[in-house]
């Protein structure tokens, strides 16, 4: 086991900060750099200018700092072949190659993979000419969702409960690319009901180790209400995710996707994060990430008993079967604190206060997810996400509480939250 290793982050985000945290418990790392980073990251963390999509300048960075291992943290490097470009340097990275990240990177290729491999999932259609998109949905039964095929940051998706909601959708996503070139193609899927469960796992190519499970809240408002988000919290594990609902998806779903890209030629190393709807029919994949969740992370990774680069490193030597992997047989709640008027308008630059209440605090954590420091050293807001607060307790409940609780310790001007994470947790 090599100790003293020097490790790089690529990222800026909550999902790295927690990453960061992970790796710092171990205690085979002494440097850590993170780059871009943020400013709760750089308590931990060398931080480094360079941009997640600037490729050959983190690879250049990577041989000149003689890094060990460099995590990626972030869907757009993956998907647009930031380990490829390590791997050819000789670089030891963690992360799925391009062409497995395009598990994530098409929402088409996805669809087709479960089609072919009978992993289960809502029946669909791909398109991508508007015109015919048109004419399918005169046949189709409503309510319908209508998914942009490429990355639009998880706000690609519509749910429309008419024909002429459908209609104006395919020409939003299509013809006007309200989403970019992510609507070149689309998806057009049966709505499934259920409720909804983030598994994330780890993957060497062949052997997969689940995680404890999560769910999000995508919403902006209490009661699930406003616009979609990158997430304003989450809770672990999921009441819902029974053994039963576990035993079925060991079966049909996860060594399954594992099996099918591997088939493909497209061997799968890093993180799978299987979104899953539990519907009366039995679990069906929504979609599939190709790394950590955020704010999952947030939650999950503050349960793992493991140290976080033996698992990785693991991964990447295709010797995942020998880790037994564990976690804390406890809950985990994280609230997001965002700045109002987030996912469209608001003020940055505004002073964060209370930081230090964290620190010493066991079980509680503050993660920084849109920080930055000012010229004066200060702790400022610098996105619509900026903290995310965890808290662990006994039970989920306790949990929650504990998570609410923190939200009070630390401040600023325009603070925003939503009141009901983890309402679910009442109806379990």
């Amino acid at each position: 086991m090599e100790s003293g290793m020097k490790v790089l982050i690529v990222g800026s985000g909550g999902r790295e900060h927690a990453i960061a945290m992970s790796v710092a418990k171990s205690p085979r790392v002494d440097k850590i750099y993170c780059a871009p980073g943020n400013a709760g990251i750089g308590q931990i963390a060398e931080c480094v200018a360079i941009g997640a999509m600037e490729f050959d300048r983190l690879a250049a960075f990577a041989k000149e700092k003689q890094i060990d291992l460099t995590i990626i943290g972030m869907d757009d490097p993956l998907v647009g072949g930031v380990v490829d470009v390590f791997e050819a340097e000789g670089l030891r990275v963690f992360g799925p190659r391009k062409n497995a990240a395009i598990l994530e990177g098409s929402k088409a290729f996805s669809k087709d993979l479960m089609k072919k491999y009978h992993i289960p999932t809502a029946a669909y259609e791909n398109f991508d000419d508007a015109d015919q998109a048109l004419a399918y949905l005169e046949t189709a039964k409503f309510p319908i969702v209508l998914k942009a095929d490429g990355l639009a940051l998880g706000k690609g998706v519509l749910i429309c409960n008419t024909l002429e909601e459908a209609r104006d959708g395919v020409r939003s996503i299509m013809l006007d690319k309200q989403f970019g070139t992510a609507g070149n193609r689309m998806v057009i899927e049966e709505f499934m009901t259920g409720r909804e469960v983030s598994v994330l796992s780890y993957v060497d190519g062949k052997t997969i180790r689940t995680m404890t499970s999560a769910q999000d809240h995508k919403r902006a408002q209490d009661g699930d209400q406003g616009l979609n988000t990158g997430g304003m919290g989450t809770f672990s594990p999921s009441p819902f995710y029974t053994a039963e609902v576990d035993e079925y998806c060991k079966k049909h779903i996860y060594q399954a996707t594992v099996d099918a890209m591997a088939a493909e030629g497209r061997e799968f190393k890093g993180i799978i994060f299987f979104g899953l709807m539990l519907t009366s029919a039995g679990p069906r994949v929504l979609e599939y990430n190709a790394r950590f969740g955020d704010p999952e992370a947030q939650v999950v990774l503050p349960r793992m008993k493991n140290d976080v680069i033996d698992v990785m490193e693991a991964c990447i030597d295709g010797r995942l079967d020998t880790i037994d992997l564990q976690f804390e047989d406890n809950a985990a709640v994280c609230v997001v604190l965002a700045s109002d008027g987030y996912p469209v308008r608001y003020d940055k630059g505004l002073e964060i206060r209370g930081l230090e209440r964290f620190d010493g605090m066991d079980g509680y954590y503050c993660f920084h997810a849109g920080t930055k420091l000012d010229e004066d050293g200060r702790f400022v807001t610098n996105g619509g996400r900026v903290l995310g607060v965890t808290a662990k307790g006994a039970d989920l409940r306790e949990a929650r509480a504990n998570a609410y609780a923190a939200t009070e310790w630390v401040d600023f001007d325009n603070k925003y939250m939503r009141h009901d994470i983890g309402k679910a947790i009442d109806e379990a």
